[in-house]
């Protein structure tokens, strides 16, 4: 072959090199048939929703996010984490979730050092263990009127609606959108705010390549687009139950353009992906991918190319952040299931933690009654054979769709207090050799006295019943005796001061009203504290006033059945600041008024005398000149 022609030979061959992966997938028969979840499960995380927005809020004393959650039907675990950084040792903000689900739910909590207010349906969220946060009742309100009634104590800075999520990730002070107001649009990207990975795994395919022979399997995950086109890492963890000699296999991995991957596997395969990919032990390490067909056919295409035989997973997602593979094909005969059925198999053994967290404690009418549904019960397949208390001659009665146990405090048992009365729970179920116990208390609210109490330092030590405007003031609520199996909280409180001075508020939902309030850290024996600094803008200054306060004894259980309400209140005088208008704080608003009258008066006075000689001053206008007249 002459010389001159060698590199023209060359080019057109590897142009049929590279055509011919599309012609073969043009051709490729394969029939993908759902997989078995024995043979391979993929889950993952994402940011993506079926509705959301993220807005800036930078200037909110609170920081409020809202969760639209839907799940099937029957109880469901959700596992629920806050993260956020600390700005100068000390967390940003508070901040206010917003809990609306459509089922029962058993929530574990996360939000370690965050000052969460959380408002959520008791009667649908259960704790798994205590929250150790604050908790407001969410009303029964739709998804438009819940959002209004977040938007009330704080501006949105994020929203979302999921369906049966099973864990979720949220990131305070991350929100990044460029909207100044949130308002839930359809198909959104969360970004850093929010990820979550859905209960039900992804839908696993698989089918047999003809044409080939050999073992070779291929795993193709193909990412969709998502809202966003940012730049994204995807981290895949690939885990295959073989023997390393026993595997011969492909990772075929195709993306958006701006996707690049992270690929942690646990056996030596061959890469071949779109963008940019490196592996986890040389993350630092970038190696270019390739152009691969954006369709499951040509896909198909690009695995017969390499030669395997088998497509032993294929799976499409949506955009996410974290995709994890387990398969145990290793070239094996393929097994599908007979239709795409996805369920995540139900837990054979009872959870005796969660099954005693169900138990709801009422106090009334001088008797302790528990309650255990038989249906939660049953979600956990659980079989109860006995629920007492300490003393197994009381025992519950079986009420069609629950148990109850009910006794007076002065039977079965109980141990009576100067502020409590105390029993055990005990249940036996069929799985456990021992029963289970768990501590149940009612209060005794005779014996309990609240108290509300006005100080004029932050030491709390010298006790007021006056306040002066322009001074800063400090307020405590107390309990006695002291109740250590219960919170006390500070819900709301408003100064009245008349008709002269209306109603001022202080805290609602828990949070300080207004740059002039601030919530302070609980005293010693967790006695909530707050202050406030009064100022008048009106004349007459109100001469007195009342301090209501609404406050909540809540179990640290995270149960709100034996949550106890009540509203104290003070009666306050008011000392007018001194005429003179100096005070350590500045002039204060008769000075200023004094002042200003004074000053106008001045103006209008001095107006006025200038006009006075404007007014009797001669003016004479210009005229022909006069000729000198002649004496006689």
């Amino acid at each position: 072959m002459d010389r001159g022609t060698l590199p023209l030979a060359v080019a057109l061959l590897l142009a049929s090199c590279s055509l011919s992966p599309t012609s073969l997938a043009e051709t490729v028969h394969c029939d993908l048939q759902p997989v078995g979840p024995e043979r391979g499960e993929v889950t993952y995380t994402t940011s993506q929703v079926s509705k959301g927005c993220v807005a800036q809020a930078p200037n909110a004393i609170l920081e409020v996010h809202v969760l639209f959650l839907e799940f099937p039907t029957g109880p469901s675990q959700l596992e629920l984490t806050l993260q956020a950084s600390k700005q100068n040792g000390t967390w940003p903000r508070e901040v206010l979730l917003v809990l609306s689900v459509n089922s029962s739910v058993f929530l574990h909590l996360q939000a370690l050092g965050i000052p969460l207010h959380l408002a959520y349906n008791s009667s649908l969220v259960t704790f798994q263990e205590p929250p150790g946060v604050n908790t407001t009742e969410l009303p029964s309100f739709p998804k438009t009127q819940i959002l209004e009634w977040a938007a009330e104590r704080g501006p949105i800075t994020s929203a979302a609606e999921l369906n049966d999520p099973q864990s979720i990730l949220l990131r305070l002070g991350q929100a990044q959108g460029s909207l100044s107001f949130c308002m839930l649009e359809a198909s959104q990207d969360m970004g850093r705010t929010l990820e979550w990975r859905p209960r039900t795994p992804a839908l696993v395919r698989g089918c047999h390549l003809e044409g080939v022979a050999g073992h070779k399997e291929a795993h193709i995950l193909r990412v969709l687009p998502g809202h966003s086109a940012g730049p994204r890492t995807v981290t895949v963890k690939v885990e295959l139950s073989c023997a390393p000699g026993d595997l011969d296999a492909v990772l075929i991995l195709q993306g958006p353009p701006y996707v690049s991957w992270l690929i942690d596997a646990n056996h030596n395969m061959q890469i071949w992906t779109t963008g940019e990919y490196s592996f986890k032990i040389f993350p630092e390490k970038n190696i270019r991918g390739f152009k691969l067909p954006d369709t499951p056919q040509g896909l198909l295409g690009e695995a017969r190319m390499l030669n395997a035989s088998i497509v032993a997973s294929f799976v499409e997602l949506p955009l996410a952040s974290i995709v994890s593979l387990h398969a145990s094909s290793c070239g094996g005969r393929l097994q599908t299931s007979p239709a795409p059925i996805q369920t995540t198999p139900p837990k054979d053994t009872c959870s005796p933690e969660l099954l005693m967290s169900l138990i709801q404690t009422k106090c009334a009418d001088d008797a302790m009654t528990l309650v255990l549904k038989k249906e939660l019960v049953a979600h956990l397949k659980c079989t109860i054979t006995g629920l007492t208390f300490w003393d197994p001659s009381c025992e519950a009665e079986d009420r069609g769709d629950k148990f109850v146990l009910r006794s007076a405090y002065s039977s079965c048992g109980m141990q009576v207090s100067a502020s409590m009365i105390s029993n055990e729970a005990v249940v036996n179920i069929l799985s456990s050799s021992s029963p289970q116990r768990k501590k149940v208390h009612c209060l005794n609210m005779d014996s309990l006295s609240f108290q509300l109490g006005l100080y004029l330092s932050p030491h709390f030590l010298q006790a007021s019943n006056t306040i002066e405007p322009g001074q800063q003031s400090f307020v405590q609520v107390r309990v006695s005796p002291s109740v250590s199996e219960f919170l006390l909280q500070l819900d709301s409180c408003h100064l009245d001061l008349g008709p002269e001075g209306g109603t001022v508020e202080l805290i609602q939902g828990r949070a300080a009203k207004g740059n002039c309030v601030s919530l302070l850290s609980p005293s010693p024996e967790g006695d909530p504290r707050f202050s406030f600094l009064l100022h008048f803008y009106t004349v007459p200054i109100p001469k007195t006033g009342t301090l209501s306060c609404t406050v909540a004894l809540r179990p640290k259980t995270g149960s709100q059945d034996q949550e106890v309400h009540r509203t104290v209140f003070m009666r306050l005088n008011i000392i007018s600041p001194d005429l003179s208008g100096c005070t350590s704080k500045g002039l204060v608003l008769p000075a200023v008024l004094g002042i200003t009258f004074g000053a106008f008066l001045i103006g209008a006075l001095l107006t006025a005398a200038l006009w006075y000689i404007y007014s009797h001053t001669p003016w004479h206008s210009p005229g022909p000149p006069r000729s000198p007249s002649r004496r006689d």
